[in-house]
């Protein structure tokens, strides 16, 4: 769909410059996600997998973030593969409800109730990061808190129309329950994409 030269927004990596390079086509089709327009995957030309590893090679930052849509939707090994050839660091944002596919140094797993996240993404996620909307989330985010790995890094982030409701209600629960953290889309704060 798209690529461009920012900082991460969300979760573990915030403020890190990377290439990003968002996939078309989504399966999921969050009523609040914000990039709607990467549904369908039709509305946008082919991009070949090497055209990406040269854009984000030719980046000064030596991390990419793929996102989308739902980019597990497509096979990523040859980009992943090309990727690392270049010296390349991948980072995978998913909702984990395709098949894994590619090589990645960092998934960041966020779960959504209507595509439950497959079992061995789960395992494998570094960061979990669960959208918040609704106080009834916080059962959500425990459910999968409870399938991912010790090593996990669990995360908050209230849904952007409803942070001023639901910040406060995250960070009375973070204080109960401190093995969470809270994620904010600092890059809405800051107006960069």
């Amino acid at each position: 769909m798209e690529e461009f030269y920012s900082l991460q927004g969300e979760g573990f990596h915030t403020g890190k410059a990377a290439w990003f390079a968002r996939i078309g086509g989504c399966d999921v089709g969050c009523h609040w996600c914000d990039i709607k327009e990467s549904w369908n995957a039709d509305k946008f030309p082919l991009v070949s997998a090497d055209e990406i590893i040269r854009n984000a090679a030719a980046c000064v930052a030596k991390s990419i973030v793929i996102t989308g849509g739902e980019p597990l939707l497509y096979n990523l090994d040859y980009l992943c593969d090309g990727l690392h050839r270049e010296g390349i660091s991948t980072f995978l944002e998913t909702s984990g409800s395709s098949t894994l596919s590619g090589t990645w140094d960092w998934i960041c797993l966020s779960p959504k109730i209507d595509a439950a996240p497959l079992p061995e993404i789960l395992l494998l996620a570094n960061e979990l990061k669960v959208i918040v909307e609704d106080p009834e989330d916080f059962s959500w985010a425990e459910e999968n808190a409870s399938q991912v790995s010790s090593g996990c890094i669990l995360f908050l982030q209230p849904e952007w129309s409803r942070r001023e409701v639901m910040i406060p209600a995250i960070v009375e629960y973070i204080q109960h329950h401190p093995q969470w953290r809270i994620s904010l889309q600092s890059h809405k704060y800051m107006r960069i994409p």
